[in-house]
């Protein structure tokens, strides 16, 4: 079904990369394989262990991957496009692609010696996270004692490591508790089963419980510093595509598949529409001027957003070329991916409101992407009002107050 990819952990040359267009068309593969698996994917609250060791083998995890563990160190345009493909297939299982692959790129920050620990023996081991700040951390000689109950954690039983968020005074710091991220082995955390949700429902995001668990320095990182572009694994990872600011690149894993499942609703939704006639009238509904332009908008609105995702991620590269990173720009650039889902959500709404009675029972497609889309406007990530307060705020003169930029 999908070509074997045959990588080496640990080599160092590009003899086995694959050409980026050969992996997007490795994931447009899977595409018709995700859409048969979907409904069992539901029913079952997880991706299926087949589906990620597809992903394994397609080689799509290694896009953001530093070479030196087999990765590729291709585009983010690349990985974003893998996620939207596979998105069309079934969200959920693009949903968890996406999210778990970032990490690979995460963990060129950390100190080296924290991917020698995930990737020394298996540059195929996973990462899964919970970003949000709820564990408490303590200090002790040579790292923290750890504890916490983290929600959220999507692809978490395909994952060996996690990483964790937490508040904590920096010694360096205004005095006021800020985020770093704590990276564990599963030896040193539970997965509890609680995710239950409308949509989504393949994440398998369930709950992370850490109980006294010893992390040591080089597996902790302060946000900070990804905000600044000044971490530990720069020493060794010093190439421009790890020189761009986390969120900028995190914020898109958790917006860039609701594209990819819109244009899968709207292909849905013509095709069933096209020979569909009115109960009471038998005229057809393709002739309603109003579904047309309906059809119009939302087609307009995936142009729009496929339009900026590009121009955006090809900004991202230039300055991380250059070092070129304007606070007002990054705060742009931070609005327009979290804006995304919102208006996917505004189409998908249009899209559910003329698909009829039948789009109520479960398996229609369109409802599940009206399901998955507003499930994942729901990510914090994906809440416009903080990033454009932020945005007008700056245009007025105030200060930055946004660390996730």
């Amino acid at each position: 079904m999908v070509q074997t990819l045959q990588v080496q952990d640990n080599m160092r040359g590009e003899e086995n990369t694959p050409d980026p267009h050969e992996l997007i068309e490795r994931a447009r593969a899977l595409v018709p394989v995700l859409k048969e698996r979907e409904a069992e994917a539901i029913r079952q609250r997880r991706v299926s262990d087949e589906t990620i060791a597809e992903f394994k083998e397609a080689g799509l995890f290694r896009v953001l991957q530093p070479k030196r563990y087999g990765g590729y160190e291709m585009s983010p345009a690349v990985y974003c496009e893998i996620s939207k493909t596979l998105a069309e297939g079934c969200m959920g299982s693009a949903w968890v692609y996406g999210v778990v692959a970032v990490h690979n790129w995460q963990m060129a920050l950390f100190d080296p010696q924290a991917a020698e620990d995930v990737w020394g023996e298996d540059g195929d081991v996973l990462i899964s996270s919970s970003y949000m700040p709820t564990g408490k951390a303590t200090k002790v000689d040579g790292g923290y004692q750890f504890s916490g109950r983290w929600a959220f954690s999507s692809g978490s039983e395909h994952c060996d490591w996690v990483i964790l968020g937490a508040n904590m005074v920096a010694e360096d710091g205004d005095g006021k508790p800020e985020p770093y991220n704590f990276l564990l082995p599963r030896s040193d955390y539970k997965i509890v089963d609680t995710w239950d949700t409308m949509g989504l429902r393949p994440t398998g995001s369930n709950d992370i419980v850490v109980e006294g668990a010893f992390v040591p320095d080089h597996r902790v990182i302060r946000e900070r510093d990804m905000f600044n572009l000044d971490c530990p694994g720069h020493t060794q990872n010093d190439e421009a595509l790890y020189r761009i600011p986390f969120a900028q690149i995190f914020n898109r894993t958790v917006s860039t598949t609701s594209i990819g499942a819109l244009r899968r609703a709207l292909e849905t939704f013509v095709e069933t529409t096209r020979q569909k006639r009115t109960t009471y009238t038998g005229l057809k509904l393709a002739n309603d001027t109003t579904i047309q332009k309906a059809v119009a908008d939302v087609m307009l609105t995936i142009n729009d957003l496929e339009l900026r995702l590009a121009a955006d991620l090809a900004e991202l590269e230039q300055r991380a070329e250059t070092g070129d990173w304007p606070i007002a720009r990054r705060a742009q650039l931070g609005h327009h991916t979290t804006d995304m889902v919102s208006r996917c959500v505004e189409a998908i709404d249009k899209l559910m409101l003329f698909s009829g009675g039948k789009a109520i029972y479960s398996g229609n497609v369109v409802q599940r992407a009206f399901l998955d889309i507003h499930c994942a406007r729901a990510h914090v990530a994906n809440n416009p009002y903080p990033y454009a307060q932020n945005l007008g705020g700056i245009a007025f003169g105030l200060e930055n107050d946004c660390m996730d930029l």
